[in-house]
């Protein structure tokens, strides 16, 4: 779906469809000061202007048009395709019979103008259209912090998401350390604030890692990679929590947070959680996995399991040991701090 503009230093676009050139030219002359416009003599002429512009905001539609389709038959193509169908479609004709315009509506013409017009109708008709667009924009930004943009698209197609099982992905858990302690020692206002600066940074190094964060739960942070792009997904998520640690140990503030991380890799399942509030989640025994290694992971560093150690590139990081954990639930498990490998370097004269 195209984003409407919402600059107001941006004109928005707009298609006139009429055969007639003297429609036409009235019609850029009322809109051109407003409004970036294209326009076309006839239906099909609409129709590829419509497939080689991906910027058109709204169609200005007349429905007799002599020499070739109408605008009825044009307005079904446009509702039917995947790439037009969010465009609205205001009719300008002069067809003023009722059953026209029940024809127009029915074929998924947004509004229905009979000529001769007056020009401030159709301005405020055609403000009206496009600021529906806007909020539904709007909306749909808002939706696009809480979903994936493919689960987003199920949903309005289909009305629900289909649960997906992911055979190889990495997920991470961080946990602020000594947050009950800390909160309670500072005003609401401040811990909210602290905690909204952390974990839009966070937010950040996900995006700049092609990673992506599930959620939060106070002051713990679950992320993944691989949902959407498996290539690399450990790398990217090992590197995206060593950067994790780099921002909070040079974070200029008064409260010197540190954290604690950890991250396995293994199978997962995505799905939507609730009806009316929705919740994107990922489910299973290796989510569960890396909520226990960042229990047990040390102040400061990225403790991996082996199944994540195997998939990480040396080239690229080097590990240690941690020996041994009890994992609640889990029994022993080795344990990995990993850190971006040191290249030996040479000292020139």
């Amino acid at each position: 779906m195209k984003l409407v503009n919402t600059t107001t230093d941006e004109k928005r676009k707009i298609l006139i469809v009429d055969d007639l050139s003297e429609n036409l030219i009235l019609l850029v002359h009322l809109l051109g000061d407003h409004y970036e416009l294209a326009v076309a003599k006839s239906g099909e002429q609409a129709l590829e202007i419509l497939e080689e512009q991906q910027d058109i905001d709204l169609i200005l539609l007349d429905i007799v048009m002599p020499n070739g389709i109408d605008g009825y038959e044009v307005c079904r193509r446009i509702k039917a395709s995947i790439k037009t169908q969010h465009i609205p479609v205001i009719f300008l004709t002069g067809l003023n019979d009722s059953g026209d315009e029940t024809k127009g509506l029915q074929v998924g013409g947004a509004d229905y103008i009979v000529k001769p017009f007056k020009m401030e109708v159709v301005m405020a008709r055609i403000q009206t259209q496009l600021s529906l667009i806007q909020e539904q924009e709007k909306s749909r930004k808002l939706l696009e912090i809480l979903l994936p943009l493919n689960v987003i698209e199920e949903l309005n197609s289909k009305g629900e998401y289909t649960p997906v099982m992911h055979e190889n992905v990495s997920i991470l858990f961080c946990d602020l350390v000594g947050f009950t302690e800390i909160s309670t020692g500072i005003p609401a206002t401040k811990l909210v604030s602290e905690l909204s600066d952390i974990f839009t940074e966070f937010d950040k190094i996900m995006t700049e890692n092609d990673c992506m964060r599930i959620k939060t739960i106070g002051d713990g942070y679950m992320a993944v990679c691989g949902v959407l792009e498996t290539k690399n997904h450990a790398d990217k998520l090992v590197n995206a929590g060593l950067e994790m640690i780099e921002f909070l140990e040079s974070r200029a503030a008064d409260i010197p947070w540190k954290c604690r991380i950890g991250i396995n890799s293994g199978k997962a399942i995505s799905g939507v959680i609730g009806n009316q509030r929705f919740q994107f989640d990922l489910l299973g025994d290796d989510v569960n996995m890396a909520a226990r290694v960042e229990s047990n992971a040390p102040v400061m560093s990225v403790a991996v399991t082996n199944s994540t150690l195997q998939k990480l590139s040396h080239e690229l990081f080097e590990h240690q040991s941690l020996g041994q954990k009890n994992l609640k639930g889990k029994g022993e498990v080795e344990l990995y701090a990993i850190s971006r490998l040191k290249l030996a370097t040479s000292n020139t004269e």
